[in-house]
């Protein structure tokens, strides 16, 4: 099977994962629900289960939207992860669980929110369409949540398989390097005043043209940017 080599920047987000087998067709992403500083001992378990198992990445996933962000630009860099393999439990008010399920099925609207999802503030406003899209089509998820850890194991190995395997009621193998280069960039801003975000990508032009344009005034008139 075609396997690629990632993106030079690969993986371009930082977060909370563990770098294994750039080569990998899988990548693990364990639900968190606690504070970064407080992860507890069963969620560090199932993250290095993961990447000891064979994932490219394994990591925690906290938020419905940033923490999806990081997630889409790390994944896209590399064709070689096919499948997301999803476990540990569910967040309260997040929803990240459903909100991951519900953005491979369904996709996001023309606001960039995930669409049918129960998370809370579940947009992706800071990621391209066009790695959103490359997300989706690049891979098939792996639904382990609620699942100890031989659960995860035994996921991570079925998806190096050269022919299907059974993974309840799954099919699952490796099928190589998702056929497209990869793609590669970090968020394109943090949003700190969401009710000012652009409601589609001809807005966020505008946007951007309007920032820049308030820049070179700033600038021209030696106002300094608040912001800094």
């Amino acid at each position: 099977m075609l396997k690629v080599k990632p993106h030079p920047e690969y993986p371009p987000e930082e977060g909370r994962y563990l770098r294994g087998n750039d080569y990998s067709p899988a990548a693990v992403v364990i639900i968190l629900t606690t504070d970064a500083e407080a992860i507890p001992p069963e969620i560090e378990k199932l993250v290095r289960t993961g990447v000891e198992t064979g994932a490219a990445l394994s990591g925690t996933l906290q938020t419905a939207n940033i923490g999806i962000e990081k997630l889409i630009c790390n994944i896209v860099a590399n064709p070689n992860i096919r499948y997301l393999i999803l476990g540990g439990p569910e967040s309260e008010g997040h929803k990240t669980g459903n909100a991951i399920k519900a953005l491979l099925k369904n996709g996001v609207d023309e606001k960039k929110q995930i669409i049918d999802t129960t998370g809370l503030s579940a947009a992706l406003y800071n990621v391209p369409a066009e790695f959103i899209k490359r997300f989706r089509e690049q891979l098939t998820l792996v639904d382990c949540q609620f699942k100890e850890e031989s659960v995860i194991r035994k996921a991570v190995w079925s998806c190096f398989q050269e022919k299907p395997v059974d993974f309840f009621g799954q099919s699952l193998f490796d099928p190589g390097a998702f056929p497209e280069p990869p793609l590669s960039g970090k968020l394109t801003w943090t949003v700190t005043q969401p009710w000012w975000e652009p409601g589609d990508d001809g807005e966020r032009a505008a946007k951007k043209k309007a920032l820049e344009l308030i820049e070179r005034l700033r600038k021209k008139q030696g106002i300094k940017n608040t912001t800094e």
